[in-house]
């Protein structure tokens, strides 16, 4: 038991506590201090020192707790540095507890609303003292007053200059609201300075690799107190304390005391190991949140990084793994949840409600990424020791998190545009300098080589899906494009355009090209071979379009009755579908079968273009050349007016159609009229009579010399001009001995002639019969045997006459008696 002065010395347990509830202290440590500063201590005796022991054992982490807290360490001047490789002075602890749980007071000369804060808001520049040192707020108010009355004068004079300097400037302040808001303006600037200095103090301060563990407690606290440090996230505190109790149940394990029953280490070894797990999940949560919140206390992390590096030293030990274990792996783990968590936080819109949701999402995606690793670059990496490699573990979590991602977004995808994004992101996005290779996290990204962790094949899956969707695309684009055309041109009838050219137009070359052509464009841009692969999906399904259309064509242009709008229609898609293959050409090098069958049916589908045309025009002019060289033929010109309009009228418009196939065209059109022009002379429909030769030659001439400047400049068959001057000039021969002469010219230039065509020729001059006749194809006969080795006869290129079926006629048998059977005697 204490003396009589002992305890009035020390006082009453009940003015302690009232003295502590007057400082804001649940459990303050005035008891402690008194009793230290007075040398006194309790009476002897083992269960009240024991007990004594504890209570200042509780309130020393108490104190602790206070000092530790994060919250303690954001205040100016109160960072405490536990551990060995932090540098600088330090606050008494005992001071630092004082200063979180004292309550803040102010001056009672400072008007309200005064930006001016209490010297007790500043621990570092009004609580800095030496250990064992006397403080007024640690005595009884019986000791306050002494010790005021003891102090230093010049300490008395400074402090009542600093409270006349704080009353003066608070009535300066209240009497000029426009100085104080002047004043309050620029002190939070110094401050935001200050603030930001400091931060820059903290970020340059790098974190060792070794460090001294802080004194075990030898009784640790209980088990609540402990998890209550736990959750206010006072890891040290709370470790240091588990590592005690871990050496006492150990203690107790290995000594296996009578007074330690199996049931009692048993709950024991349970609350240590719910500790741990608890202790774990905690550093896990920190360390989850740590990039994702506003900026956490640097020290909280250095505390995680060595409860992690103390564990692990630890686990090595024998029976070292307490609780879960794998500290560095479970680290690792909260660091990959944390991005992932990251990359949830980014806004996705449904395809359904914006239908760039995909490229917007990737665009925020990127930019979370970049600015996530600035702060791991800038905060995060000066929290933990070099061991821990901080850069490149959050650098590899994001490669997985993000390839997770991607693997599920593509799940969504089935448009073509969001699939391109999802490639363009992955193959020319993700690894540039808006993201991954962004100068500001140099030059930590430039020693990693790794990327996104994609699953084997993703890429090529996905490019694969592309490339069907394009084509899937292609087709639909092309069903449009038939779409549009039967209703703006088909149904309303409606006459085509013409180009700058003067060529009739249509835009189905353009906006099927613009369609392969972006494709190929946009596929380049991923990746080379995507672009050959896109480019040759487009042309297989182009392939099918030429007998698509054509059936489409003649189905809704059925009805079309006029036959001027239905050749401009066959011109415009000749015109449209040459100029398409012409596009295509460009593609030849790199899918050249799809190029080849491409041409292939566009070449069959212009070729029946081409026919049907010239069906058209055979039909229209069939009749009017039926009545040529006959009777009628002879006396008027409406039947040949009725031909040149209709073949004038097609060559104009021909002149609409564009190379190569107007050649082509024009050539078979000359080729045609001719021929059927000089096959009514082979039908002996008539014979000029009385000298009606002469007037058939000289409008035959006539009518040919028409024909000859209507095609001259249009075709290539000017080999076919001279057939009507030479046949002209063997009809209105006067003197029949005289057509010999016309002969050789006409057997020149066509050597397909037989004396069947000739026969023909001679009927209509009316030369039907008799001796002149049978020598004139006697001289045919010669000279087609005189000129057989000039290499003309047999020219499929040059035949004309060949083409020409003869009528023959009763006259006709007397062609082939031989000509000495005329130059006998009469009987």
């Amino acid at each position: 038991m204490a003396s009589g002065d002992q305890m009035a010395e020390i006082g009453e347990p009940g003015d302690m506590e009232e003295v502590n509830e007057a400082q804001g202290l649940e459990d303050g440590p005035s008891l402690k201090s008194t009793m230290e500063r007075n040398g006194k201590t309790q009476p002897d005796g083992p269960v009240k020192e024991k007990k004594l022991g504890m209570i200042k054992q509780f309130r020393e982490s108490m104190k602790r707790v206070g000092e530790r807290s994060p919250l303690a360490s954001n205040s100016k001047g109160s960072k405490d540095r536990p551990y060995s490789d932090q540098g600088g002075d330090s606050i008494d602890p005992e001071v630092t507890s004082l200063t979180h749980q004292l309550p803040p007071t102010h001056s009672p000369s400072l008007s309200a609303g005064s930006p001016v804060a209490s010297p007790l808001k500043s621990p570092g520049e009004f609580f800095q003292r030496k250990e064992g040192e006397e403080s007024a707020e640690d005595s009884p108010p019986s000791q306050k007053k002494h010790s005021r009355t003891h102090s230093d004068p010049s300490t008395i004079g400074d402090s009542l200059l600093k409270k006349g300097a704080s009353i003066r400037r608070s009535f300066r302040l209240a009497g000029n609201k426009k100085d104080r808001t002047v004043k309050q303006e620029q002190l939070q600037s110094v401050t935001e300075i200050t603030v930001e200095e400091k931060r820059a103090g903290e970020e340059s301060v790098e974190i060792k690799e070794s460090y001294i563990l802080p004194e075990i407690p030898l009784t640790p606290l209980s088990v609540m107190q402990i998890n209550e440090l736990i959750k206010t996230e006072v890891l040290e505190e709370a470790h240091l304390n588990l590592l005690s109790l871990r050496q006492e149940f150990q203690r107790e394990r290995d000594e296996c005391t009578e007074e330690a029953s199996p049931m009692e280490l048993a709950k024991k070894e349970k609350d240590l190991s719910i500790l741990y797990r608890a202790m774990q999940e905690k550093v896990k949560e920190i360390v989850r949140n740590s990039n994702s919140l506003p900026s956490l206390n640097k020290e909280l992390l250095m505390h995680v990084a060595r409860v992690i590096q103390e564990e692990e030293k630890r686990e090595a030990e024998p029976g070292g793994v307490v609780g879960p274990g794998d500290w560095r792996g479970a680290w690792r783990e909260a660091v990959s949840e944390g991005v992932e968590a990251t990359l949830k936080r980014v806004p996705l819109d449904r395809p359904e409600q914006n239908a760039s949701w995909l490229a917007i999402h990737l665009g925020l995606l990127g930019k979370a990424i970049l600015k996530d690793l600035e702060k791991v670059k800038r905060e995060l990496q000066g929290s933990y020791p070099p061991s821990f490699n901080v850069f490149s573990t959050y650098m590899r979590c994001y490669h997985g998190a993000v390839s997770q991602h991607l693997n599920t977004l593509q799940q969504q995808v089935t448009d073509l545009k969001d699939y391109y994004a999802l490639l363009d992101w992955i193959i020319n996005r993700y690894e540039s300098e808006n993201i991954m290779s962004s100068p500001s996290l140099r030059p930590e990204m430039e020693a990693e080589k790794t990327g996104l962790s994609l699953e084997e094949g993703f890429l090529d899956q996905l490019k694969g899906k592309y490339c069907m969707r394009a084509k899937e695309d292609m087709r639909a684009s092309l069903d449009k494009i038939l779409e549009l055309e039967n209703e703006d041109i088909w149904i309303k009838k409606q006459a085509p355009e013409t180009d700058d050219e003067h060529f009739l137009n249509s835009d189905i070359h353009m906006d099927i090209w613009t369609n392969v052509k972006s494709n190929a464009v946009n596929s380049k841009r991923i990746d080379v071979n995507l672009e050959m692969r896109v480019v040759c999906s487009c042309l297989e399904e182009l392939q099918q379009f030429p007998k698509r259309f054509e059936t489409k064509l003649r189905y809704c242009c059925n009805s079309v009755e006029n036959p001027s709008l239905w050749a401009d229609y066959q011109i415009t898609y000749i015109n449209s579908f040459t100029a398409l293959m012409e596009h295509m050409e460009g593609y030849r090098e790199s899918c050249p079968t799809q190029v080849d069958h491409l041409s292939r049916e566009v070449d069959g589908l212009v070729h029946r273009l081409v026919q049907s045309l010239e069906d058209q025009f055979k039909n229209d002019v069939r009749p009017y050349l039926r009545r040529m060289m006959t009777r009628k033929w002879l006396s008027t010109d409406e039947d040949f007016q009725q031909l040149y309009r209709r073949t004038e009228k097609l060559t104009h418009r021909c002149s609409q159609m564009r190379p190569p196939y107007v050649q082509t065209f024009l050539s078979c059109l000359h080729y045609y009229v001719v021929k059927e022009y000089v096959s009514q002379l082979m039908k002996n429909n008539y014979s000029c009579k009385n000298r009606k030769h002469d007037k058939a030659a000289t409008k035959m001439r006539a009518q040919w010399d028409k024909l000859k400047d209507l095609f001259e400049e249009m075709t290539t068959h000017d080999w076919l001009h001279p057939v009507g001057d030479h046949l002209s000039n063997i009809i209105g021969e006067t003197n029949k001995r005289d057509i010999k002469k016309h002969l050789k010219l006409l057997v020149a230039d066509y050597p397909d002639i037989s004396k069947k065509h000739l026969s023909a020729v001679l009927y209509f001059r009316g030369l039907m019969r008799g001796r002149e006749r049978q020598v004139i194809l006697q001289r045919l006969t010669e000279l087609k045997r005189e000129l057989g080795t000039a290499g003309n006869i047999g020219d499929n290129r040059r035949a004309l006459f060949s083409d020409m079926q003869v009528t023959v006629t009763n006259t006709d048998c007397l062609a082939d008696i031989p000509l000495f059977c005329f130059l006998l005697p009469d009987s």
